[in-house]
């Protein structure tokens, strides 16, 4: 091979595998939803608990049995057909491969063979990425998407 040719050997991507999130997952959940830098952490136990309380409401994304990505939700009380999606993270080193839209693709698919036809989540008026990704799933999925205000800004201490 003369110094101009380089070799081409394509890097293998490595398999993102998703499933139900376990207790021991939570510290690693944390430490995505800090490093996120957008996120409202909540304290590790919280991670934990959600982990326990909510698997079958929640994905994790992992690579190598790594957790990557997470999304955390639950049933609504008031209504039991709706998955109300609380936090989805993907950690800096894979983001931009899809992994959040498929989290959110696949744990809509586990919920609704448990009857949950609609997702709700609360997302900042400013976070513009992530309401993209909700409209490209709700799209893709045939849903509606619609906004609308939920919360006022005067019931939280601070910029909510």
């Amino acid at each position: 091979m003369s110094p101009s040719q380089t070799s081409t050997t394509p890097t293998p991507v490595p398999t993102i595998d998703y499933r139900l999130p376990s207790m021991e997952d939570g510290r690693r959940l944390w430490e995505i939803a800090s490093d996120s830098q957008v996120l409202d952490v909540n304290s590790p136990y919280a991670y934990v608990l959600w982990c326990h309380d909510f698997a079958a409401t929640s994905i994790v994304a992992e690579i190598d049995g790594r957790p990557i990505g997470f999304v955390t939700g639950y049933q609504r009380p008031d209504n039991t057909a709706v998955l109300m999606v609380w936090q989805v993270a993907v950690d800096h080193a894979a983001r931009g491969n899809g992994v959040a839209a498929t989290m959110l693709h696949k744990l809509f698919l586990r919920c609704a063979s448990a009857g949950m036809v609609a997702m709700h989540t609360t997302i900042s008026p400013d976070n513009e990425a992530s309401q993209r990704l909700f409209a490209s799933v709700a799209a893709a999925r045939g849903l509606e998407f619609r906004r609308q205000d939920l919360f006022d800004a005067a019931l939280f201490p601070d910029a909510h």
